[in-house]
């Protein structure tokens, strides 16, 4: 069972890295859009991460509901957003700044939020 709950966060951190890669990679562009890194890493985030919970709730190890909570729905704001601007051109400025805070703070409830730093 740690082996798979591994490979799941192994995973989840995978579709994160995309989803901020296809964001920052749009730095420099004076134009932004919604890329493919960024729908396939927001999708790829959230069902990993409920997979590893589900993992998680199988074994002994304790689930924070609270921080899975506040995480979902984090997740599922930028995945909403990412899919709702899917086929558009290009998007605002202030979404894709909203989309790179959304993701930095979602990483910032992972790390901070946890017993093992307390």
């Amino acid at each position: 069972m740690d082996t798979l709950r591994q490979i799941l966060l192994i995973v989840h951190l995978l579709g994160f890295a995309a989803l901020f890669g296809g964001l920052v990679v749009q730095a420099g562009s004076q134009f932004k859009l919604v890329n493919g890194a960024m729908r396939d890493g927001a999708g790829t985030a959230v069902l990993a991460g409920l997979a590893l919970v589900g993992v998680l709730e199988a074994g002994d190890t304790g689930v924070n509901h609270a921080k899975v909570g506040v995480k979902l729905v984090i997740g599922l704001v930028i995945l909403v957003l990412v899919m709702a601007n899917l086929r558009k051109e290009r998007i605002p400025q202030g979404l894709w700044v909203g989309l790179i805070l959304l993701s930095v703070a979602n990483v910032a409830v992972a790390v901070l939020w946890s017993s093992a730093h307390g």
